[in-house]
Protein backbone atom coordinates (compact mmCIF):
# COMPACT_ATOMS: atom_id res chain seq x y z
CA UNK A 1 0.00 0.00 0.00
CA UNK A 2 1.38 3.24 -0.89
CA UNK A 3 1.54 6.17 1.14
CA UNK A 4 -0.80 8.13 -0.69
CA UNK A 5 -3.62 5.24 -0.54
CA UNK A 6 -2.76 5.94 3.54
CA UNK A 7 -3.52 9.33 3.22
CA UNK A 8 -7.03 8.47 2.01
CA UNK A 9 -8.24 6.38 4.75
CA UNK A 10 -10.60 8.52 6.81
CA UNK A 11 -10.85 5.83 10.13
CA UNK A 12 -9.49 3.12 11.76
CA UNK A 13 -8.50 0.11 10.60
CA UNK A 14 -6.56 0.93 7.92
CA UNK A 15 -8.32 -1.36 5.74
CA UNK A 16 -11.28 -1.86 7.51
CA UNK A 17 -12.96 0.90 8.95
CA UNK A 18 -15.31 0.36 11.79
CA UNK A 19 -17.95 2.88 10.06
CA UNK A 20 -18.61 4.33 6.73
CA UNK A 21 -18.44 7.95 5.66
CA UNK A 22 -20.77 10.01 6.62
CA UNK A 23 -23.68 11.66 6.57
CA UNK A 24 -25.90 9.96 9.33
CA UNK A 25 -29.24 9.89 8.78
CA UNK A 26 -31.42 8.50 11.70
CA UNK A 27 -35.34 8.12 10.63
CA UNK A 28 -37.89 7.55 13.95
CA UNK A 29 -35.50 8.37 16.52
CA UNK A 30 -37.18 8.08 19.76
CA UNK A 31 -36.23 10.18 22.91
CA UNK A 32 -37.19 10.22 26.48
CA UNK A 33 -35.55 13.36 27.87
CA UNK A 34 -36.37 14.27 31.79
CA UNK A 35 -35.05 17.82 32.72
CA UNK A 36 -33.43 18.06 36.90
CA UNK A 37 -32.56 19.75 38.98
CA UNK A 38 -28.86 19.37 40.22
CA UNK A 39 -26.36 20.29 42.81
CA UNK A 40 -24.91 23.24 40.86
CA UNK A 41 -21.35 22.60 42.39
CA UNK A 42 -21.20 18.84 40.67
CA UNK A 43 -22.31 20.75 37.28
CA UNK A 44 -19.18 23.21 38.23
CA UNK A 45 -16.81 20.19 38.80
CA UNK A 46 -17.75 18.75 35.37
CA UNK A 47 -18.59 21.32 32.92
CA UNK A 48 -15.58 22.97 31.55
CA UNK A 49 -14.77 26.59 30.53
CA UNK A 50 -15.43 28.26 28.22
CA UNK A 51 -18.98 27.10 28.70
CA UNK A 52 -21.41 28.73 30.59
CA UNK A 53 -23.77 27.46 33.71
CA UNK A 54 -27.22 28.61 33.06
CA UNK A 55 -29.04 27.05 35.22
CA UNK A 56 -28.71 23.81 37.99
CA UNK A 57 -30.31 22.01 36.04
CA UNK A 58 -29.64 18.69 33.94
CA UNK A 59 -31.13 16.50 30.98
CA UNK A 60 -31.27 12.45 30.83
CA UNK A 61 -31.83 10.97 28.12
CA UNK A 62 -33.00 7.40 26.78
CA UNK A 63 -32.73 7.57 22.35
CA UNK A 64 -33.87 4.41 20.79
CA UNK A 65 -32.27 4.62 17.13
CA UNK A 66 -34.06 1.62 14.94
CA UNK A 67 -33.19 2.98 11.64
CA UNK A 68 -29.78 5.18 11.30
CA UNK A 69 -27.75 5.20 8.18
CA UNK A 70 -24.72 3.58 8.48
CA UNK A 71 -24.91 2.77 12.56
CA UNK A 72 -27.55 0.33 12.65
CA UNK A 73 -29.88 -0.10 15.01
CA UNK A 74 -28.84 0.81 18.60
CA UNK A 75 -30.32 2.69 21.92
CA UNK A 76 -28.43 5.64 23.82
CA UNK A 77 -28.79 6.73 27.61
CA UNK A 78 -26.83 9.91 28.73
CA UNK A 79 -26.95 13.41 30.16
CA UNK A 80 -26.30 16.56 28.19
CA UNK A 81 -26.21 19.99 30.45
CA UNK A 82 -28.05 23.09 29.40
CA UNK A 83 -25.01 26.17 28.50
CA UNK A 84 -24.25 29.29 27.25
CA UNK A 85 -21.22 29.71 24.91
CA UNK A 86 -20.51 33.39 23.85
CA UNK A 87 -24.23 34.66 24.80
CA UNK A 88 -25.69 32.00 22.57
CA UNK A 89 -27.67 28.90 24.82
CA UNK A 90 -27.32 25.10 23.73
CA UNK A 91 -26.45 22.26 25.09
CA UNK A 92 -23.25 20.53 26.77
CA UNK A 93 -23.07 16.69 26.14
CA UNK A 94 -21.50 14.90 28.89
CA UNK A 95 -21.97 11.24 29.39
CA UNK A 96 -23.04 8.57 26.45
CA UNK A 97 -23.70 5.05 27.18
CA UNK A 98 -24.62 2.80 24.60
CA UNK A 99 -24.93 -0.74 23.17
CA UNK A 100 -23.09 -0.19 19.21
CA UNK A 101 -19.33 -0.51 18.17
CA UNK A 102 -19.78 1.60 14.81
CA UNK A 103 -21.68 4.61 16.66
CA UNK A 104 -18.83 4.11 19.98
CA UNK A 105 -16.26 4.39 17.38
CA UNK A 106 -17.08 7.04 14.95
CA UNK A 107 -19.05 9.67 17.42
CA UNK A 108 -15.43 9.29 19.55
CA UNK A 109 -13.28 9.71 16.54
CA UNK A 110 -15.20 11.84 14.51
CA UNK A 111 -17.18 14.66 17.15
CA UNK A 112 -15.54 13.81 20.33
CA UNK A 113 -18.43 12.01 21.58
CA UNK A 114 -17.76 11.10 25.44
CA UNK A 115 -19.23 7.46 24.74
CA UNK A 116 -18.90 4.34 26.07
CA UNK A 117 -20.39 0.49 25.99
CA UNK A 118 -23.39 -0.55 28.36
CA UNK A 119 -26.54 -2.01 28.15
CA UNK A 120 -29.32 0.81 28.13
CA UNK A 121 -33.07 -0.07 27.41
CA UNK A 122 -36.42 2.03 26.03
CA UNK A 123 -39.39 -0.11 26.41
CA UNK A 124 -43.26 0.66 26.86
CA UNK A 125 -44.82 -1.02 29.26
CA UNK A 126 -48.36 -1.06 29.44
CA UNK A 127 -48.98 3.08 30.09
CA UNK A 128 -45.68 3.90 31.26
CA UNK A 129 -42.63 4.21 29.16
CA UNK A 130 -39.26 2.58 31.16
CA UNK A 131 -36.04 2.94 30.41
CA UNK A 132 -32.57 1.53 32.07
CA UNK A 133 -29.30 1.40 31.84
CA UNK A 134 -27.35 -1.38 33.23
CA UNK A 135 -23.32 -1.12 32.74
CA UNK A 136 -22.12 -4.67 32.77
CA UNK A 137 -24.58 -6.88 35.65
CA UNK A 138 -25.25 -3.28 37.41
CA UNK A 139 -28.21 -0.86 37.22
CA UNK A 140 -27.13 2.91 36.95
CA UNK A 141 -30.22 4.47 35.62
CA UNK A 142 -33.89 4.05 35.29
CA UNK A 143 -36.40 6.34 34.26
CA UNK A 144 -40.03 5.96 33.91
CA UNK A 145 -42.88 8.07 32.02
CA UNK A 146 -46.55 8.00 31.96
CA UNK A 147 -47.55 7.10 28.03
CA UNK A 148 -48.49 10.42 26.08
CA UNK A 149 -50.74 11.84 28.48
CA UNK A 150 -50.38 15.53 26.63
CA UNK A 151 -49.32 16.50 22.86
CA UNK A 152 -46.67 18.97 22.66
CA UNK A 153 -46.61 21.40 19.97
CA UNK A 154 -43.79 19.63 17.42
CA UNK A 155 -42.28 22.90 15.91
CA UNK A 156 -41.68 24.46 19.39
CA UNK A 157 -39.17 20.42 19.86
CA UNK A 158 -38.14 21.02 16.65
CA UNK A 159 -36.68 24.54 17.19
CA UNK A 160 -35.29 23.93 20.43
CA UNK A 161 -33.18 20.81 18.97
CA UNK A 162 -31.64 23.32 16.46
CA UNK A 163 -29.23 24.68 19.66
CA UNK A 164 -25.59 24.25 19.57
CA UNK A 165 -24.08 20.98 21.11
CA UNK A 166 -20.84 21.07 22.59
CA UNK A 167 -18.10 18.82 23.73
CA UNK A 168 -14.82 17.97 23.89
CA UNK A 169 -13.15 15.42 21.90
CA UNK A 170 -9.47 14.25 23.23
CA UNK A 171 -7.08 12.19 21.30
CA UNK A 172 -3.83 11.30 23.15
CA UNK A 173 -0.45 11.06 21.86
CA UNK A 174 1.29 7.50 21.31
CA UNK A 175 2.95 8.68 24.90
CA UNK A 176 -0.60 9.23 26.41
CA UNK A 177 -0.12 12.77 26.54
CA UNK A 178 -2.66 15.27 25.14
CA UNK A 179 -2.26 15.10 21.69
CA UNK A 180 -5.99 16.84 20.49
CA UNK A 181 -8.07 18.66 23.12
CA UNK A 182 -10.92 20.60 21.19
CA UNK A 183 -14.08 22.14 22.36
CA UNK A 184 -16.30 21.12 19.35
CA UNK A 185 -19.43 22.20 17.93
CA UNK A 186 -22.40 20.67 16.36
CA UNK A 187 -25.79 20.48 15.04
CA UNK A 188 -28.78 18.45 14.18
CA UNK A 189 -29.64 19.25 10.98
CA UNK A 190 -32.82 18.21 8.16
CA UNK A 191 -35.51 17.88 11.54
CA UNK A 192 -38.62 16.71 11.39
CA UNK A 193 -40.51 16.00 14.80
CA UNK A 194 -43.22 13.53 14.28
CA UNK A 195 -45.28 13.66 17.27
CA UNK A 196 -44.50 15.03 20.78
CA UNK A 197 -45.96 14.52 24.26
CA UNK A 198 -45.76 14.82 27.96
CA UNK A 199 -46.59 13.60 31.22
CA UNK A 200 -45.59 12.62 35.05
CA UNK A 201 -41.96 10.76 35.34
CA UNK A 202 -39.53 10.12 37.65
CA UNK A 203 -36.01 9.39 37.55
CA UNK A 204 -33.55 7.32 39.87
CA UNK A 205 -29.74 7.46 39.32
CA UNK A 206 -27.15 4.71 40.84
CA UNK A 207 -23.59 5.28 41.82
CA UNK A 208 -20.98 3.29 39.32
CA UNK A 209 -17.31 3.39 39.50
CA UNK A 210 -17.58 3.60 35.43
CA UNK A 211 -21.12 4.67 34.85
CA UNK A 212 -20.86 7.32 37.10
CA UNK A 213 -24.75 9.43 36.22
CA UNK A 214 -25.24 9.67 40.08
CA UNK A 215 -22.06 12.03 39.62
CA UNK A 216 -25.11 14.74 38.70
CA UNK A 217 -27.71 13.84 41.80
CA UNK A 218 -31.69 13.63 40.92
CA UNK A 219 -32.82 16.56 43.68
CA UNK A 220 -35.60 17.59 41.68
CA UNK A 221 -37.54 15.88 38.26
CA UNK A 222 -38.93 19.16 36.77
CA UNK A 223 -40.27 17.76 33.23
CA UNK A 224 -40.29 15.37 30.61
CA UNK A 225 -40.88 15.45 26.81
CA UNK A 226 -41.35 12.33 24.74
CA UNK A 227 -41.10 12.59 20.72
CA UNK A 228 -40.21 10.61 17.83
CA UNK A 229 -38.31 12.60 15.13
CA UNK A 230 -36.08 12.30 11.91
CA UNK A 231 -32.78 14.06 11.70
CA UNK A 232 -29.19 13.98 10.30
CA UNK A 233 -26.10 14.23 12.90
CA UNK A 234 -24.14 17.62 10.90
CA UNK A 235 -20.52 17.58 11.48
CA UNK A 236 -18.65 19.49 13.97
CA UNK A 237 -16.40 22.50 13.99
CA UNK A 238 -13.54 23.35 16.89
CA UNK A 239 -14.39 26.35 18.32
CA UNK A 240 -11.66 26.21 21.03
CA UNK A 241 -8.42 24.71 21.61
CA UNK A 242 -7.24 23.67 24.90
CA UNK A 243 -3.70 23.25 23.53
CA UNK A 244 -2.91 26.46 22.61
CA UNK A 245 -3.80 28.10 26.21
CA UNK A 246 -0.73 28.93 28.31
CA UNK A 247 0.16 25.74 30.58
Amino acid sequence: MKAADVRKAYAMPLTNPAYPPGPYRFIDREYVIITYRTDIEALRAVVPEPLEITDPVVKYEFIKMPDSTGFGDYVESGQVIPVRYNGEDGVYVHAMYLDDDAPIAGGREIWGFPKKLAYPKLVHEGEVIVGRLHYGSVLCATATMGYKHRALDTDEIAHSMTKPNFLVKIIPHVDATPRICELVQYHLEDITVKGAWTGPADLELHRHVIADVARLPVLEVLSAVHFIADLTLGMGKVVHDYMSEPA
